[in-house]
């Protein structure tokens, strides 16, 4: 059951940005965070704030690990950045290692996060990106859980 929602909207691709990093800063307990939106619609954008957030190293290129499904960084909060683009939907979660990574001590970002199984993400912060105009995005916060809710009050 949805505890808590919120509606956002981002003008520029640094506002996405900032967006991320603005949750990370907030983060202070691992949470998951299931993204979802069509390809360019920011989901890679906000991890790249999110890891600033999380005080990731600035020598460390956050890009979408499309082709090796997780990349994970070291940070205040270790965050693992894992996508499922390439999967099918049926795919098995254990072959790329997800149960235990969604048990560890971490921030997990989950782009096209709809892939799942609903069962697999019991307490999680669900964003949605809609792609309103070239740079405009509506982002949807759904909070599922104390600590998504928590980080959805702190931003406003």
């Amino acid at each position: 059951m949805v505890e808590y929602k919120l509606k956002l909207t981002t003008h520029c691709r640094e506002e996405t940005h900032h967006l991320g990093q603005k949750i990370g800063t907030l983060i202070k307990a691992p949470v998951t965070i299931a993204l979802i939106g069509d390809l360019g619609s920011g989901k890679t954008t906000f991890v790249q704030g999110l890891a600033r957030g999380l005080e990731v190293a600035e020598d460390y290129y956050i890009t979408s690990p499309t082709f090796t499904l997780v990349n994970e960084y070291p940070g205040r909060i270790r965050l693992f950045h894992v996508d499922l683009y390439r999967l099918d939907n049926d795919f098995d979660p254990d072959e790329i290692g997800l149960y235990d990574i969604l048990a560890g001590d971490a921030v997990v970002a989950i782009e096209w996060a709809e892939k799942l199984s609903q069962n697999l993400l019991s307490s999680h912060l669900a964003l949605s990106f809609d792609i309103i105009e070239d740079q405009i995005r509506t982002v949807s916060l759904c909070a599922y859980g104390h600590n998504a809710e928590v980080l959805i009050k702190a931003l406003k």
